[in-house]
């Protein structure tokens, strides 16, 4: 039977992890030359990321019964991913700042960032390369379907951006393409360079799916829930921008007469006043969506811990001590 582990196990493994894939990622892009093609891509990795992606991918090696060194170079290469998308996202946002400093296209300018991105690609796969385990093929197909998927995602968000009539459906898909995918990828590119069997990395897959999904509508939840300055942005954010929530959708589907008029109102007037915010979250309330919006982060959550029971490693554990911090569960 697998030893309980705690939060302060978790946290410490955590801290450990980081430290090594930030040392890792520091010797990424040694040339010098050309400065405006490497010059960016370092920047964007000596930000304040908390390396959530690669750090699955060490703890998914571990859980299939490996070393967290056996999948270092996977994990690089699914955070210079991340961090490439990242970069090219801010381009489309139009983005001044990223972890308080300025975002690339503003330090350097808009085609410096899209080729430095582009080059931040290739680098991925060759880092996938590097893994020791010999399943290269399987490896860049992940790398090439987490690419393929988290831009298909970002298309889809754009569209649902100018869309008046978005369903649940379509949100849903929307985040596990944009937001899922690459959690997912990281979990599974981990468990085949742990050389995880088929039926571990289906898990480790489904793990990641249901928390990633879980983890996103925790955080449209979060942001209507939020008491100002502490999550780190205005409480009722996706309000006042109209942006299309698991919370506002379903909201949509279930409120009646004056509070579905109002919001209606704001996708058709393309968001609020922050004086507004108070009033929907007294609909959400009054639809009984805050309630079902905490009942399917849970669900969503122990469907996610409980695909990890097969797993033969100490990581599992991990994997389940960190999913609790990620969602702010106790243990």
């Amino acid at each position: 039977m697998m030893l309980q582990i705690t939060q302060e196990q978790v946290n410490t493994r955590y801290r450990a992890y980081h430290t090594k894939i930030n040392e890792a990622l520091a010797n990424c892009f040694p040339k010098a030359s050309p400065a405006t093609l490497y010059g960016p891509a370092r920047y964007i990795l000596e930000g304040k990321g908390k390396r959530i992606r690669p750090f699955l991918s060490l703890l998914a090696a571990e859980a299939v019964g490996s070393t967290a060194d056996n999948a270092l170079s996977v994990a690089l290469g699914i955070e210079v991913l991340h961090n490439f998308t990242l970069m090219h996202d801010d381009i489309m946002d139009q983005a001044d700042l990223r972890h308080g400093r300025p975002t690339v296209h503003k330090q350097w300018d808009v085609n410096s960032a899209i080729l430095s991105g582009d080059m931040m690609i290739a680098y991925a796969y060759e880092l996938a390369l590097k893994a020791g385990c010999g399943r290269h093929k399987e490896l860049i197909h992940i790398f090439n379907d987490a690419n393929i998927t988290v831009c298909e995602g970002q298309a889809l968000d754009m569209e649902l951006e100018t869309r008046k009539n978005v369903s649940i459906a379509d949100y849903l898909d929307m985040i596990s393409k944009k937001t899922g995918r690459l959690i997912s990828a990281a979990l599974e590119a981990g468990g085949v360079a742990g050389n995880g069997t088929p039926e571990q990395i289906a898990a480790l897959v489904t793990f990641g799916e249901k928390i990633g999904r879980a983890f996103q509508i925790q955080d449209d939840y979060l942001d209507i829930m939020a008491e100002d300055g502490k999550s780190g942005k205005i409480a009722g954010g996706d309000i006042i921008n109209a942006k299309k929530t698991f919370l506002l959708l379903r909201s949509l589907e279930l409120a009646t007469g004056k509070d579905r008029q109002l919001l209606q109102s704001i996708v058709d007037n393309n968001g609020a006043t922050p004086d507004q915010v108070s009033v929907v979250r007294e609909v959400y309330e009054r639809c009984g969506v805050l309630e079902e919006t905490r009942q399917r982060i849970n669900s969503d959550t122990e469907a996610a811990l409980s695909a990890l029971d097969t797993l033969p490693g100490e990581g599992r554990e991990y994997l389940k001590g960190f999913a609790c911090i990620l969602m702010k569960r106790d243990f």
